[in-house]
């Protein structure tokens, strides 16, 4: 049993103590008391801002987004392209804030490679090599890689100027289809309109080179400065095509 003497002892000790914290200070065991909750606010009072978050949203690249960024044209063609050698020349390259796009139908290139939907005898006008090449040297394969034809530099346009050359990443939409391709091949120099086997059969269009194709209604949308390396991976087209259109619908 403690003598009462002692208790008085103990309580003053306790005292001094807190005297001698500095001003402001708490002793420890203040210190470990939890704090009660905030009220929730009333009814109908507003609580506090939400947080505000440093990323950019979330960009989906659809058909429809695209075709909306794409619906005017500041020509960077010096003069304009046919579609075929019959065909009125009105189709100018219009450019935009990191692409270049034109308007055009689908012809279908099977060049490259040989294989079985690509050769002399499904397509007439079978030529074995490609104007840019695989890793290895070899041709590209039009009937497994999506890619893109453009036109032969000329007095038009030159498309190296525009910061497109061989390798470079494409979006091709036809109706609600996006399909990421790269530049793969050049064509005459005043025809625009053309793209790979794969690329046809990936947007829903009948790829055989003797009679498939589309008519109209192809939008190609070609990103400046950029490269798929290794040229003929399918994947890295996508990542990095992706990631191009995104960034093209954030900043047009």
């Amino acid at each position: 049993m403690l003598h009462r003497s002692h208790v008085y002892a103990a309580a003053g000790a306790v005292l001094l103590a807190a005297s001698a914290l500095p001003p402001g200070a708490r002793p420890a065991a203040a210190l470990d008391t939890p704090h009660p909750p905030h009220p929730a606010p009333r009814s109908g009072a507003p609580g506090p801002p939400p947080a505000r978050s440093s990323l950019r949203p979330e960009v989906s690249v659809t058909a429809g987004a695209l075709l909306a960024k794409v619906q005017g044209c500041a020509p960077v063609s010096e003069g304009r392209y046919r579609t075929d050698l019959d065909k009125p020349a009105d189709i100018p390259v219009c450019g935009k804030k990191g692409a270049v796009f034109w308007k055009a139908d689908l012809d279908i290139d099977c060049d490259g490679q040989v294989t079985a939907r690509c050769n002399r005898g499904t397509d007439p006008w079978f030529h074995g090599e490609t104007a840019f090449h695989r890793s290895d040297g070899r041709p590209l394969n039009a009937e497994t890689l999506p890619y893109v034809v453009v036109p032969a530099p000329s007095a038009i346009w030159d498309h190296a100027s525009s910061g497109i050359r061989g390798g470079a990443v494409a979006a091709l939409v036809h109706r609600d289809r996006v399909e990421y391709a790269v530049v793969g091949d050049t064509g005459p120099a005043g025809i625009v309109g053309e793209a790979s086997y794969a690329a046809a059969h990936s947007l829903g269009i009948d790829p055989d080179p003797s009679r498939g194709g589309a008519p109209s209604g192809v939008t190609y949308i070609l990103f400046k400065d950029s490269r798929v390396t290794p040229i003929e991976s399918r994947s890295a087209a996508v990542e990095l095509g992706g990631r191009l259109a995104r960034k093209f619908l954030l900043e047009n």
